[in-house]
């Protein structure tokens, strides 16, 4: 097979999958005879020919997937109108600490927000495939270790945590992870955070009160 057709089917297989695909899977394409690098070369080959498109191809934790690019979000939303979930900063702080410290725990993620976390947020968390349990750590009570997992990154259009942009506060993270996330089309995933109707860039320990409100807000909520 010719480097062209190795292109097309590659091509096809991506635009057809549900989800994002290994290099170990697109080799299977091929019967294993090209190799790792033969198939990343031609990835970098194909991204180079989508690069004027509206159609990218890009590399997520999970593997390789064609999405549309951000630029392109204003115009598909008006294919589906209606609006993506929200999420308060009690979420999206508690997220952006996971991302940013796992693995931790609960008593972890209280004691850098300053309040006590409502185990509501965390379920949401976990039913949404942003975080799970990766073990417990070895203190009284054994309390759980949370970190994020592959769909994270993939809703958000990243292939490492490396990617994240560095920042101090998690409010400052927060408001990063509310912008962050691929304009998809129908069949991938996509992050859908609205940031709440106050700033999240607000320092982290200035708003304790309104913290708590927020936990509330979120327990009533879900």
């Amino acid at each position: 097979m010719n480097t062209t057709d190795a292109r097309r089917v590659l091509e096809t297989a991506l635009i057809c999958a549900q989800q994002p695909l290994p290099v170990r899977e697109l080799r299977v394409l091929f019967n294993d005879e090209l190799g790792a690098d033969t198939i990343k070369s031609l990835l970098g080959d194909l991204q180079q020919e989508w690069a004027q498109r509206g159609v990218e191809l890009v590399q997520v934790a999970s593997g390789w997937r064609f999405q549309s690019r951000p630029a392109m979000r204003e115009y598909l939303d008006r294919l589906h109108p209606e609006k993506p979930p929200r999420y308060t900063r009690a979420v999206l702080e508690t997220l952006a600490i996971i991302a940013y410290r796992q693995p931790v725990t609960r008593g972890d993620m209280e004691e850098i927000r300053g309040v006590t976390i409502n185990a509501l947020i965390l379920k949401q968390l976990e039913d949404r495939g942003w975080i799970e349990v990766i073990g417990h750590r070895e203190a009284p009570g054994r309390p759980a270790l949370f970190a994020t997992t592959r769909q994270f990154l993939d809703d958000l259009g990243l292939a490492s945590l490396d990617q994240l942009p560095v920042l101090e506060t998690p409010a400052q993270q927060a408001g990063i992870l509310s912008s962050l996330g691929p304009a998809g089309d129908d069949n991938q995933p996509s992050l859908d955070i609205e940031t709440p109707a106050e700033p999240v860039v607000a320092d982290a320990v200035a708003a304790t009160d309104e913290r708590a409100d927020d936990d509330q807000a979120q327990a009533v909520e879900t």
